[in-house]
């Protein structure tokens, strides 16, 4: 039987699942599913991709654009006008009335080629085991049940239940908002209403893996994935904007005065014995003079010419009416990473232990260099760009920018050994061979470093780490240790006994310069703003000041 996967049963929380739990309720297991299982499913549940409700045609933006009360009292106007004899006023109203529809057009059919591009965020292969086997095929083929492999580089085909992790991080900016990737973990969580963010053992689609490997169950495809579900807000049914009450309001009060006042004139002037049809066609006209013909297309102009504004500033209107309520915004509630902040994890600060001597000739600074340069997992590709988890990927670009640094390091280190880093331990371990000896270097949280390292001043690190944490600085620690030769068991808690501590690395993700300007012009406008963050209260508190956030003392840090 195959389960319900529907929208309506999407309630169900994986992350609280074992890994037999989820085999059970997919009717799947770790060899995947079998070709005649694939059908069916195939068939039950559809292929694996973003659709959209109804794709609209040329045709119908074309006609949404004389769906209008006033556009309709403008097309009677003109009738009215071409059956009097006014061919003049025709003219001008249908080419007022089609310009209106043409700058609308070109507008709408712009916005809605671009919103079409979130379907291109799909991957277009993936590593699957079906009957055992492992196999490649397109990600649209991808079915609940499926067993799927990830690897680095790799986007997430749809949203799955992790059942292994091997030193994996996965990027999920698209849909968190974080810019450094997150460890995950095959473990279930006990707690229910887990935030989307701290689920660590799901892979969501279209996020994408910067470290380690690990496979997964395909728990939802297509539109039921949560980028599915963002896709889905987008195809909602649309509300009008207050400008588009009140003309609407507008057009029936004027098309009652109008009838009204023209009823009123033909009954006065027939009473005093005028002739019927000439007072017929005197009301006529009184009721065309009355419309004012040049309204629709002056606030579609006014419309278009404040979108092509905010396209200059890559804001993209999809609804020339849309334009109109920025005007009414009092509140502004704004992500804080990849809007306020550039998404993009920089080295700001590096401390240096004044215990620490040096090893091997080095310098204490060249000391902390060399390990930021042998701990990372960081790639170098052809052209020349750095490839892996941002944070170590900022460590690198740090070290390899910095004046004493040795390019030649690259070449004449060789890893012999590497313990990846993982949730429990929160450190990671590389060996390598050293002018005939071993160095060892260990990067991590500053609490275990410490448990780990022989230090006589781990007040002044816990001091130093605590003042970067208050200035929205994620902090990370490293140690090393020169040793004659390798110990027999090469197991991680051989390596990582008796370390020296070497200093910290601090790193922030930096305020773009252009949203500090729109912030104080924001403030200078009258609008109030609100930064949703999933960060620690503490950096984001350091952001909303230096950003100019957070001005007054009775602003508030909420969490919740």
């Amino acid at each position: 039987m195959l389960p319900d996967l529907s929208m309506k049963n999407q309630k169900m929380n994986y992350h609280n699942l074992s890994s037999s739990e989820i085999y059970q309720i997919l009717n799947t297991s770790k060899d995947g599913l079998d070709r005649s299982e694939v059908k069916k499913r195939l068939i039950k549940y559809g292929k694996n991709e973003l659709v959209q409700k109804k794709k609209v045609s040329v045709f119908d933006l074309i006609l949404h654009q004389f769906k209008d009360v006033m556009i309709f009292i403008l097309f009677l106007a003109a009738a009215i006008s071409y059956f009097v004899g006014d061919s003049k006023d025709t003219i001008v109203i249908l080419i007022i009335v089609l310009l209106n529809a043409l700058i609308g057009f070109v507008q709408e059919y712009r916005a809605e080629k671009a919103m079409e591009a979130l379907n291109k965020m799909s991957s277009l292969h993936a590593t699957i085991r079906r009957s055992g086997h492992i196999i490649q095929v397109a990600a649209t083929e991808v079915i609940p049940g499926d067993i799927v492999i990830l690897e680095a580089g790799m986007l997430v085909p749809a949203d799955l239940r992790l059942t292994a992790s091997h030193a994996l991080k996965i990027e999920e900016a698209s849909l968190t908002g974080e810019s450094h990737a997150v460890n995950k973990t095959p473990e279930k969580f006990s707690i229910e209403n887990t935030p989307l963010g701290d689920r660590k053992n799901m892979a969501y689609k279209s996020t994408v893996i910067t470290n380690g490997r690990g496979e997964g169950v395909v728990v939802a495809t297509g539109m039921n994935t949560e980028i599915g579900r963002i896709a889905q807000l987008l195809q909602e049914e649309k509300v009008k904007t207050p400008l588009q009450k009140r003309l609407a309001d507008f057009a029936k009060k004027l098309s009652f005065a109008v009838i009204g006042i023209c009823i009123a004139l033909f009954i006065a002037g027939w009473s005093r014995g005028e002739e019927p049809v000439q007072m017929l066609l005197t009301a006529i006209s009184v009721a065309v003079a009355a419309i004012p013909e040049a309204l629709p297309a002056v606030i579609t102009i006014a419309l278009a010419l404040g979108a092509k504004r905010m396209v200059r500033k890559n804001a993209l209107i999809r609804k020339l009416p849309a334009a109109e309520t920025l005007g009414s915004v009092s509140y502004i509630c704004t992500d804080k990473t990849g809007t306020i902040t550039q998404n993009k994890m920089k080295v700001s600060d590096c401390w240096i232990s004044p215990e620490i001597q040096g090893i091997e000739n080095l310098e204490a600074e060249q000391t902390l260099l060399l390990a930021m340069e042998l701990n990372h997992d960081v790639v170098t590709t052809e052209q020349n760009q750095l490839k892996g988890d941002p944070t170590e990927t900022a460590l690198v670009e740090y070290t390899r920018n910095n004046k004493g640094y040795n390019p030649s390091w690259q070449n004449e280190f060789k890893r012999a050994h590497e313990f990846p880093f993982d949730s429990v331990r929160k450190k990671m371990t590389t060996v390598y061979p050293m002018n005939g000896k071993w160095i060892v270097v260990t990067k991590g949280a500053v609490e275990r470093l410490l448990e780990i390292s022989k230090t006589e001043n781990s007040n002044e690190i816990d001091t130093v780490t605590r003042n970067f944490a208050e200035q929205g600085k994620r902090v990370l620690a490293y140690a090393v240790k020169v040793i004659e030769k390798l110990p027999e068991e090469k197991s991680a808690e051989k390596f990582e006994c008796n370390l020296q501590f070497i200093g910290l690395a601090a790193m922030i993700d930096p305020p773009r310069a252009e949203a500090i300007e729109a912030i104080a012009n924001c403030h200078a406008a009258g609008i109030r703003l609100v930064m949703l963050t999933g960060d620690h209260p503490v950096t984001a508190k350091a952001i909303a000041k230096t950003t100019g956030i957070l001005q007054d003392p009775s602003d508030k840090i909420i969490t919740g």
